[in-house]
This record gives C-alpha cells, sequence and structure tokens, in this order.
C-alpha cells in the first residue's frame, strides 16, 4: 500500500520548519513522503534579509542547503517554481528550469501530491506605482538583497569619487516605515561607519543621507505606538529624516515624486512597502484575496479544497473578531506547528484543529545602535516593554529559535560558537 505524500512549496520559515518536522516524525519512519519545492537551492530567514543586504550578514555562511538538510531530516527537496495546478488529478506543475545560456536543465514537471502546502512567502506590494519596479530595489530574496549590496558598494565607491568635484555626501531613500524599512535604515548607518573604518568609503556616518518615506501617520504602524514613537525618536537622533503621511507618486532615476509635488532626490532607492503574495497564487483556480493570498478556513485548510493548505504570508488565515492572522515570521512559526498536526489528523481521518494565533510581542533592531519592543502581549494588551541590551538579546533570540527549529538545540549550540569565531577572524562587513 501506498504511503500519502505531502508537498509543501516554498521553503521559507514557516516551510522549512513544517517539512522538517513532518520528515523527522513521519518521513524517517515510512509513514508519509514530504517533499519540499522550492526555486532556490538554499534558505535565509527572510527577517534577516536587510543584514544580507548591507553585507553584515554573509549569506554563503548562513544560508541552509535543502539537499543537505533533507537528507538528515526526512524529507526529499526537489528544485522548482510552481507554474500550475491540476486539483483534479491531485498534481502541480513546475516550470522548465533553463541555465544562464537558455539551456533547458530540467523539462517542465508534475509532481503527484497526496496533500498539498502553499508556504510561497510574500513579496512587497508596490501597488502598481510608476516607476517602481525598474528604478527601486527590492528584499524579497537573497538574490535581491545581493544585488542591492553590490550596487550599495559600487555607490559609496561612485559617491566618495566625486567629492574631488566639489560635492560630498550621500543619499538612501526608503519606502515603507515597516519593519524591514526601520531596521534597513539603521543597518545602513552602521555599514557606512564600517565602511569608513575599513578605508573602503570616505563617506562617514554624518555624510549619509537617509530618507524613511511612510504613507501612514507614523513609523511601525502595525506595531504599539509607545514603540512605534520610540523608534522614531532614534532613528532621527541617529540622523534619519522621517517622512510620515507621505504617499508615492511615482520613481524614477533620480528619486521619487511625491503626491504633494515635492520630489525627494536619492542616490539608492528601496521599496519596502506593502505585503502582497505572489501572483501565481491567483492563476490556480483557488479563491484568494485582491493582493493574491489564498483564502483558507481557521485551520489552515482550503476553502475549495479539503487536500490543500496555505499557511504563513501567502494565506489568509481568519481570526475571531474578524481579524486575519498577520504576516509575520512568528506566526508562520506557529502555523508551522499546528498545520504539522492537522496533516496527521487528515490523513488518520480526524478532526481539524482551528489554529489561534498567539501575538508574542514585537522586537525591532536598530543595529548595533539600539533595539526595542514589547514581549508577552499575549498576556496582556501592552506587553512588556523592552529595550537596549536585553532587547537585543530577545531579538536575536528569535533567530535562534528558528535555528533550532531546523537544526536541533546541540547542531544550533555548535553554529552560535561557529558563528562568534567568524566574528573574531573575519571583517565584521562583507566587503566584496
Amino acid at each position: 500500500m501506498a504511503i500519502p505524500r505531502i508537498v509543501v512549496v516554498g521553503g521559507g520559515a514557516g516551510g522549512l520548519e513544517l517539512v522538517t518536522r513532518l520528515g523527522r516524525k513521519l518521513g524517517k519512519s515510512k509513514k508519509a513522503e514530504i517533499v519540499l519545492v522550492d526555486r532556490n537551492p538554499t534558505h535565509i530567514w527572510k527577517p534577516l534579509l536587510h543584514e544580507v543586504a548591507v553585507g553584515v550578514m554573509d549569506s554563503s555562511l548562513d544560508e541552509v542547503s535543502y539537499q543537505g538538510h533533507s537528507a538528515d531530516a526526512g524529507y526529499r527537496y526537489q528544485i522548482g517554481t510552481l507554474c500550475g495546478l491540476d486539483r483534479e488529478h491531485r498534481q502541480i506543475r513546475l516550470a522548465a528550469i533553463h541555465d544562464d545560456k537558455a539551456r533547458v536543465v530540467l523539462p517542465e514537471r508534475r509532481l503527484d501530491y497526496d496533500y498539498l502546502v502553499l508556504s510561497v512567502g510574500s513579496v512587497s506590494n508596490d501597488f502598481g506605482t510608476p516607476g517602481v519596479a525598474d528604478h527601486c530595489y527590492f528584499l524579497d530574496s537573497v538574490k535581491q538583497a545581493e544585488a542591492f549590496r553590490k550596487q550599495m558598494l559600487n555607490t559609496f565607491l561612485r559617491c566618495s569619487n566625486r567629492e574631488k568635484s566639489g560635492k560630498s555626501g550621500m543619499s538612501v531613500a526608503i519606502v515603507g516605515g515597516g519593519a524591514t524599512g526601520v531596521e534597513l535604515s539603521a543597518e545602513l548607518l552602521n555599514a557606512t561607519q564600517m565602511l569608513h573604518g575599513y578605508g573602503f568609503s570616505r563617506i562617514s556616518r554624518q555624510q549619509l543621507k537617509i530618507h524613511l518615506l511612510e504613507a501612514a501617520p507614523r513609523v511601525l504602524p502595525a506595531l504599539p505606538e509607545r514603540i512605534s514613537g520610540s523608534v522614531h525618536r532614534e532613528l532621527e537622533r541617529l540622523g534619519v529624516e522621517i517622512h510620515t503621511d507621505t504617499r508615492v507618486t511615482q520613481a524614477d532615476e533620480n528619486g521619487f515624486e511625491i503626491a504633494d509635488g515635492s520630489r525627494i532626490d536619492a542616490d539608492l532607492t528601496v521599496w519596502a512597502a506593502g505585503v502582497r503574495g505572489p501572483s501565481i497564487l491567483s492563476e490556480l483556480g483557488l479563491s484568494t484575496q485582491r493582493n493574491h493570498q489564498v483564502i483558507v478556513h481557521q485551520n489552515m485548510q482550503s476553502v475549495d479544497d479539503e487536500r490543500i493548505f496555505a499557511l504563513g504570508d501567502c494565506a489568509a488565515c481568519p481570526q475571531p473578531g474578524d481579524r486575519m492572522v498577520p504576516p509575520r515570521a512568528q506566526a508562520a512559526h506557529q502555523q508551522a506547528n499546528t498545520l504539522y498536526k492537522n496533516l496527521k489528523a487528515a490523513m488518520a481521518g480526524g478532526e481539524l484543529k482551528d489554529f489561534h494565533y498567539k501575538d508574542m510581542g514585537s522586537l525591532i533592531s536598530l543595529a548595533h545602535f539600539d533595539a526595542v519592543g514589547n514581549l508577552m502581549r499575549g498576556a496582556s494588551a501592552k506587553g512588556v516593554l523592552v529595550e537596549g541590551w536585553l532587547a537585543k538579546i530577545f531579538y536575536a533570540s528569535l533567530y535562534r529559535m528558528h535555528q533550532a527549529a531546523i537544526h536541533g538545540y546541540v547542531r544550533t549550540g555548535v553554529r552560535m560558537l561557529v558563528d562568534r569565531i567568524n566574528t573574531i577572524i573575519r571583517p565584521r562587513l562583507k566587503l566584496h
């Protein structure tokens, strides 16, 4: 008798944690075949992409190889990009893969499933703003983060050289005052300081002008106002110019046009605003929202097909009180735990449990300058405010918890030791 096959598309935080647990509990014991599909060969925890973008995290050192990890965790990995779904025959279609000379490496393929989990994450939403796609950098993937890092280094060199012509300084404009935009602003100031210290650039931290643009009345609009206010004050103290209630109407090679008719010019422009699911989700024949999120029941089961589930940023999962699960890493982590149990129940013909999101608080890192957040929001409306070194410790622990979920505690401890050694023997910034 054939064992059921569970196919998970997307190896982000939730997807990788889910296949790891399924593989260890069901795959190794041959109770189910677990398959992970992802277009990339490696995984990086998405909340840290802003660190990859400025070079304080080396993606080649911190990435997880799906192929290597799968052999240890009891699941099977297939590289591929989802391009279609055949619900009648329970198959997904994977697009053909080509090399850099346009030669076919793998043709278009079909992959059978008994249960399908969509965990393809989210991308930034430019809301159709003219010029954004052509002139702005996005930070939705390692590839995009690395492209920004290389351009950032080139821009520092170019701006350093133009000081001879009487001009000085460098400017960066970031659209989106959420966690990514805020943390990127601080990391850019940190990187400028280190680049100047290494002799790579003549531009000092005081000569870098960062504009942070947010359409809402305050930065971090999804977080409590006291965190938003604290972060706002610290960013201004560091020299970031914050523009709230500011709507961008167009982007060009020199910066942004604003709704009030003004302009903000910059040497580098980044779009870190808005969240939507990949557009392919609205082409699968499943019910989706306008932002392409797959509509699911509270148990994460598709409203259209009991064999299909979705979790993480790509899922529109309802909660009591007409709320939706927010697109956050902690939500994906919690959903992976619940979905693991629901998939086991589905295979056994049991009842599925509804997912209840527990807000454990929020933490924002401002590079080495500061950190701020609130914890245990599930216990009280406001939670406990933490700042400084304590907040930095809690912030770092979030990534270590993710590593523990996919590697186990012993290997995570070894990785922590290796990371510590690397900070001593390697430059603190990736300079090439």
